[in-house]
């Protein structure tokens, strides 16, 4: 596995099918949203050559995002081939579920194992004033297919904004008192156009807990060795769970306790450059390599060179933003 200039092991890849999405959530981009011309981003050979390539290298975990990625042509047949790939020991998606409802199975069938789905409250009013154009009733639908499809564990993922829904939590905490899922908490992440709204309504992770607290009392922490309260990390969320609940709560405070200590993963955008971090606008133009004609082993190379560079983490602190992209363009 490929190492960064810290030690770190990055072996964790996002793979970005595309910028589009059929929503226009708040925190993610304007409502007037321009997309890249098709023949900007990876074509469907590319997307797969370049995967496979990260396999080479050492990447094991993959998570497909967009954009929305199920909104992807063909994207069955891209979720087959990677799957497909050996090396690959983890095949994960996030995705809004506005699409899953119909495609959940297929995607089971072609080798996809997880969904994330994006759901930031259970109130259809309030998700239509988040998403703008979204239709609560078609995710929920889609959760409930991709759970009997065997898409397990089902995460679903709530960024929590002031002003729209941190009134929303105890709801949303609640799903885990009788489902095995969990339910993450995500604070607001600064970037591109949108960033001083992002900043603004950022509610910190303390505060998530503390109304979660008012509602149910303490939080039980999930750790490791039950003498131990300190959570354990899920990837980047620390989890704890509702008194006898059966699922779990994950809070990702990558604002308030950033975990780049235990950072792993890469980004590869819709339109073929690698981000080592989603905070740091610096990438590599991985496609215009591979449309070069340059060969293979040289373009591993350069890929090996910036892995070796990934920064250590984000600048939000001395306010540092990254102001080349929004979230839909990077992939999450």
């Amino acid at each position: 596995m490929p190492e960064d200039r810290f030690g770190r092991s990055i072996h964790y890849l996002r793979v970005s099918l595309t910028d589009r999405c059929n929503l226009r959530c708040v925190y993610c981009m304007p409502e007037q949203m321009h997309f890249r011309p098709q023949a900007e981003l990876m074509q469907d050979e590319e997307l797969i050559a370049l995967t496979q390539m990260f396999v080479r290298l050492g990447f094991r975990k993959l998570r497909l995002t967009g954009g929305e990625p199920t909104a992807r042509e063909n994207v069955v047949e891209i979720v087959r081939s990677i799957a497909a790939t050996p090396g690959v020991r983890s095949l994960s998606m996030t995705t809004n579920g506005m699409l899953l409802e119909k495609l959940a199975e297929r995607l089971a069938r072609a080798g996809l194992e997880r969904v994330n789905v994006s759901l930031d409250t259970l109130d259809a009013e309030r998700f239509h004033r988040i998403t703008r154009w979204g239709a609560l009733e078609r995710v929920w639908a889609g959760v409930h297919a991709a759970e009997r499809a065997g898409l397990l564990p089902i995460k679903l993922n709530a960024v929590v904004v002031r002003g729209y829904n941190e009134d929303d939590l105890p709801g949303l905490a609640r799903l885990t008192l009788e489902n095995d899922w969990q339910v993450r908490f995500i604070e607001m992440m600064p970037l591109g156009s949108i960033s001083e709204f992002q900043q603004a309504q950022v509610v910190p992770t303390h505060e998530m807990i503390a109304r979660l607290e008012t509602a149910f009392g303490p939080l039980e922490p999930v750790s490791a060795r039950p003498e131990t309260p300190t959570p354990i990390l899920d990837g980047e969320a620390r989890l704890y769970r509702l008194p006898g609940a059966t699922g779990t709560l994950g809070f990702i405070a990558s604002v308030t306790q950033p975990f780049c200590a235990q950072c792993s993963r890469a980004r590869l955008t819709a339109d073929g450059r690698l981000r080592l971090c989603l905070l740091r606008e610096k990438e590599l133009d991985v496609l215009s390599l591979l449309r070069s004609g340059l060969p293979m082993p040289e373009i591993e190379a350069r890929v090996g060179e910036a892995i070796w560079h990934k920064p250590w983490g984000h600048g939000l602190a001395h306010n540092v933003v990254a102001a080349n992209r929004v979230m839909s363009e990077i992939g999450g």
